[in-house]
């Protein structure tokens, strides 16, 4: 069996029951000071003052965005006492910090990169839950997006309910060094449940099943959150924020030039990224994720002009017939059920 088929027979047992991720490509930003609140709800299109009111633990999907609507990062904030935390791509980080500092001018708030200070791990799955629950002895009873503390073994670990597979999941925050440890405690309490250990590779197929687009992917400086179906991530009846009059302009027109799809492709060659989308020997759009599936066979994530977006619809994909279907492709679809 090829390492991609492997790949592919671990992210469809991990739908069965859980997967145990080590994570390396995920960064972490800390806003502290003051006027966190007041000035973090202007930089992210989700609500912040409510997260605040809500109180610790609490999360929620947003973007930052240029003035021109356009995606600089997405993120996952959550409030950890007087601070929050913006869970992100690694890549993502230094971009982020650089467009937070141009709009801060005499703001009481202090940014700080604390990606190194944390391990990330991820454990994702229909059983997921129950499995950090054994393992910590305690219910995780934090509703989707927010955090809770929980114990496993000898560490705290704050876990997120949030995941990247379309099936339930968490993502762990544990301290710098503490990885190992935890990812042996979670697979020898998972052993019984049929859980497994499985590398980024699975994870990322698990992600284009569901459809859910990823940084420097599906999700860059050029894209505006209604191409790449973010509606999640934007609060519709909060304040003004940085790129929202172009948010709001798209959402009373209804219509994107541009839409993320899902194409499948049969038993087709995996289409690399930056492939073209063709009709009629026209080219409609551009591929920006690709995999073999053990449950759809060859797929991909693609955007397309509009008109051309509506599943069903027969296109090529490098050379190759595709057509345009629902998404997910297998899980919920979003980053949490």
């Amino acid at each position: 069996m090829s390492g991609v088929d492997r790949d592919a027979e671990c992210a469809a047992a991990v739908r069965k029951a859980a997967g145990i991720f080590r994570l390396s490509g995920r960064g972490l930003v800390a806003v502290d000071g003051g006027d966190r609140v007041r000035w973090l709800d202007g930089m992210l299109s989700n609500d912040v003052v409510r997260l605040r009111n809500d109180g610790d633990g609490a999360g929620c999907y947003a973007t930052t965005l240029t003035a021109k609507g356009r995606i600089v990062a997405d993120v996952h904030v959550l409030v950890r006492g007087e601070c929050f935390w913006l869970e992100t791509a690694a890549a993502a980080v230094g971009g982020l910090l650089a467009h937070f500092e141009r709009h801060l001018i005499a703001d009481d708030v202090q940014l700080r990169d604390i990606g190194s200070s944390v391990d990330r791990l991820a454990v994702e799955g229909p059983l997921a839950g129950q499995l950090l629950e054994r393992a910590a002895g305690a219910a995780l009873d934090c509703a989707l997006d927010a955090c809770k503390v929980i114990r496993i073994g000898e560490t705290e670990v704050v876990a997120a309910r949030y995941g990247w597979s379309g099936e339930p999941g968490f993502q762990l925050l544990a301290p710098a060094g503490s990885g190992a440890a935890i990812a042996a405690e979670l697979e020898a309490t998972g052993s019984e449940l049929g859980s497994i250990s499985a590398g980024e590779n699975t994870l990322e197929i698990l992600r284009i099943e569901a459809g859910i687009p990823r940084f420097g992917a599906e999700i860059d400086d050029t894209v505006l959150p209604a191409e790449v179906r973010l509606g999640r991530a934007v609060a519709q009846s909060k304040g003004c924020y940085v790129g929202q009059e172009v948010v709001a302009r798209m959402e009373a027109a209804g219509r994107v030039s541009h839409l993320l799809v899902g194409l499948a492709l049969g038993e087709g060659a995996i289409p690399q990224p930056g492939s073209k989308i063709t009709l009629d020997g026209k080219r409609v759009g551009e591929v920006t994720s690709s995999c073999r599936s053990a449950l759809a066979g060859s797929i991909a994530l693609g955007f397309v002009r509009a008109a051309h977006s509506a599943s069903g619809t027969e296109l090529w994909v490098a050379d190759q017939a595709a057509r345009v279907a629902e998404l997910p492709f297998a899980g919920s679809g979003v980053f949490a059920a």
